[in-house]
């Protein structure tokens, strides 16, 4: 598989990042270690976590992702064949959230025990944290870069505003900035990636891990009627129950069914052949779901097809 750089490291990904998020949550440790082994296998070298993964679920209290992760890499010994995404800012419990220098510093070494590794490849700020002020964020994550504890450093659900003014500060005090940004955007959400954050990642140079890729698993066709309104993500996906969402649809299963692949692998690949776009995130519960997704970037999308796409998802 043909690997991607990541904005302006070093970092050398697969156009498709396996989302974490689902590791003690939807599946189990012994699941999740059969779809690592099989994202490996299906030449996908990017996954994508974060230390708040999956603290919503019940019983869990944060970390669980990367404890799998990390028991993972001990066992199979792959920790070469992988990139590590993680992430720091979001809610942990007993004041444990934000931005702030000391807060870093606990929470990367805190993320390093449970991923049993000794460096992240690219550690990111889950949310910007308005109350500290970017010069003290930015120099604690080029301290742990000094430190050799992270290799590059990104941004989370930042606005076009904040990135540029990280940039600047990172400029004028000379130490490493963001190289990537991790937006909300596929073929229903659109807008504000487009009109906001895209000319602004593309004047910086950063990559681009978009997330939600697949709306939730409504891109999917999974869910067509209420009836179909069932699991974990079920909520989230009634937003795009309208007559815009039936008219995505309908154009991803044209494309779908004149290439003989499915709905999923159509979304993906109108989003990995976005220019602005390095890799889109996709998670899966089975490796049936794992190869469908992966099959994604070998899917090649004609012009027509694209502008179909574009046309059928307007705002």
């Amino acid at each position: 598989m043909s690997l991607r750089q990541l904005g302006s490291s070093e970092l050398r990904v697969s156009p498709l990042a396996f989302g974490g998020n689902v590791f003690g949550w939807t599946v189990d440790e012994a699941t999740s270690f059969t779809l690592l082994d099989g994202l490996v296998d299906a030449g996908l070298n990017f996954i994508d976590t974060a230390d708040t993964y999956s603290r919503w679920a019940p019983g869990n209290k944060g970390g669980e992702s990367e404890t799998i992760i990390g028991k993972w890499l001990k066992k199979s010994g792959k920790r070469d064949h992988v990139v590590i995404a993680t992430k720091v800012g979001m809610e942990m419990g007993d004041g444990k959230k934000g931005l702030r220098a000391e807060y870093i510093q606990r929470a990367v070494d805190d993320s390093l025990q449970r991923l049993q590794i000794d460096c992240i490849d690219l550690y990111q700020a889950h949310i910007d944290d308005t109350d500290t002020p970017l010069e003290e964020t930015l120099q604690a994550f080029a301290r742990l870069i000094e430190q050799g504890k992270v290799r590059a450093i990104g941004a989370s659900n930042y606005s076009a505003a904040r990135l540029r003014e990280a940039h600047e500060v990172c400029q004028r005090l000379g130490i490493p900035t963001y190289i990537s940004q991790q937006p909300h955007y596929n073929l229903y959400e659109r807008k504000d990636y487009e009109t906001d954050l895209e000319p602004t990642v593309q004047d910086l140079g950063l990559g681009v891990i978009s997330y939600y890729s697949l709306a939730s698993g409504f891109l999917t066709g999974k869910y067509r009627t209420g009836d179909d309104l069932k699991g974990a993500r079920s909520e989230a996906v009634k937003k795009y129950m309208n007559e815009r969402g039936v008219t995505i649809l309908s154009a991803l299963d044209e494309i779908a069914e004149e290439r003989n692949v499915t709905p999923a692998q159509v979304a993906l690949a109108w989003l990995i052949a976005r220019p602005s776009v390095t890799a889109p995130i996709a998670s899966a519960t089975s490796l049936e779901q794992l190869h469908d997704l992966a099959a994604a970037t070998r899917l090649t999308l004609s012009d027509d097809d694209i502008t179909m796409l574009n046309q059928a998802s307007a705002y």
